[in-house]
């Protein structure tokens, strides 16, 4: 019995190694490559994450977007949404009712 678990171990030590080869390889697929080399691109083109190359239209969806969404989520003028809202919470008086 004890044998036949020491000669079971090294057939999953293999087939884990052996799962784990392939991952541990650098890509050589050409489309691959072709697609690094795009994200590259433009990170190095995008500023600060604005738009890379954007037209005219493109623009105007998008601010036509961010203003839906903030007139749905109560944005407005001179409200900044990336900061989280501030709660403000006033207990109100509790009176027990005793009388000394």
């Amino acid at each position: 019995m004890l044998r036949s678990r020491l000669i079971s171990v090294p057939k999953v030590i293999k087939r884990n190694i052996s799962t784990n080869v392939p991952a541990l390889q650098k890509a050589v697929d050409p489309i691959q490559q072709l697609f690094i080399e795009k994200l590259q691109q433009y990170k190095s083109k995008s500023v600060s994450g604005k738009l890379v190359d954007p037209s005219p239209d493109i623009i105007k969806e998008r601010d036509s977007e961010l203003e839906k969404l903030n007139n749905q989520y109560g944005g407005g003028p001179g409200v900044d949404m990336n900061q989280f809202p501030q709660f403000k919470f006033v207990d109100p008086p509790v009176d027990m009712g005793i009388k000394k």
